[in-house]
C-alpha cells in the first residue's frame, strides 16, 4: 500500500507588494518575511504602517531605499535581521541586537527558512544621518521557505550572466526583478534576466516611485518570448496575491 505523502504543497506562499522594491512574504506556517522595508516610500500603501508580526527582514544593501525602516522594524517586533557583513555592522551600531551579517555566497537557516545571498550589480554605501559609509557591495537573497517554494529577490542589480546558475542551482518559483531602469535594469535586460532564470512567476519591482523610474510591467512583456510573458504578475501596491 503506498504511503500518503506528507509533502506539504509548493504552491502556497502570500506576497504583498509594499512598493518600490519592498515586500512581506508569509508562508504556510504564518512566518512572515519583509525584505527591503522602506515602507516610507512615495507608493506604500497605508496598510504598510500596520504590518506586526514579523519573523525576519532581509536587506539586499544599504542604500536608503532598501534599507529604509529595517532599524526601526526590528527593534519593535524584535524580528531576525539577515544583512552583507558591512550593512550589518551598521545595524549593530545603531541597536538591533537581532540582526546577523554573512555574504555572498553563504546560507543562513533562520528558523526553517534558507536565506542564500547571491551577487547583484550595484553600488552599495550607506547615508548615516548625511555621513556616508561603507556598505559594502549590493546583493540578491535567494530564499527557500518550508514548503520549498523559493524566491529569488535581486535587490538592485544590471544584467549579468550568472542570474543563469542562480536559475539552474536555485530553481527559483517567483523571481522579483527591478525594471524602473537608470539605476538598476529596465524591462528589456529584465526580459533577458527572466530567460536566464526561467522563474515560473515574475513581478517587477523598483519602478514608477519616482518619474525617472520609467519602466512598466507592460514594456517587460513585450521584451520577453511568448512563453513567459503570462508568467508576469503586475501588482498595485498593498495587494496581496498567493502564488
Amino acid at each position: 500500500m503506498k504511503k500518503p505523502s506528507r509533502t506539504i504543497p509548493r504552491n502556497h506562499l502570500k506576497l504583498t507588494w509594499l512598493g518600490h522594491s519592498a515586500f512581506l512574504m508569509e508562508a504556510p506556517s504564518g512566518k512572515k518575511v519583509l525584505i527591503d522595508p522602506w515602507l516610507d516610500n512615495p507608493r506604500a500603501p497605508a496598510s504598510a504602517k500596520e504590518i506586526s508580526g514579523v519573523n525576519l527582514i532581509l536587506v539586499t544593501h544599504g542604500h536608503s531605499d532598501h534599507l529604509g525602516n529595517a532599524v526601526q522594524l526590528a527593534k519593535s517586533m524584535n524580528a531576525a535581521v539577515v544583512a552583507l557583513f558591512e550593512v550589518y555592522l551598521y545595524l549593530q551600531a545603531h541597536g538591533v541586537t537581532t540582526a546577523q551579517g554573512m555574504n555572498k555566497g553563504g546560507t543562513l537557516a533562520v528558523d526553517g527558512i534558507s536565506v542564500t545571498m547571491v551577487d547583484a550589480i550595484h553600488s552599495s554605501d550607506i547615508d548615516d544621518d548625511g555621513r556616508l559609509q561603507p556598505g559594502g557591495e549590493a546583493a540578491g537573497m535567494v530564499v527557500r521557505f518550508e514548503n520549498g517554494f523559493t524566491v529569488y529577490h535581486a535587490g538592485d542589480t544590471a544584467l549579468f550572466g550568472d542570474m543563469r546558475l542562480i536559475g539552474r542551482l536555485y530553481k527559483p518559483d517567483l523571481a522579483l526583478l527591478p525594471i524602473g531602469g537608470l539605476y538598476t535594469m529596465a524591462p528589456r535586460e529584465a526580459a533577458k534576466a527572466c530567460e536566464l532564470l526561467n522563474p515560473k512567476h515574475i513581478i517587477g519591482m523598483h519602478y514608477g516611485t519616482f518619474p525617472f523610474l520609467t519602466g512598466t510591467p507592460a514594456e517587460l512583456k513585450k521584451h520577453l518570448p511568448l512563453r513567459l510573458r503570462e508568467r508576469v504578475k503586475e501588482l498595485q501596491p498593498g495587494q496581496v496575491v498567493e502564488l
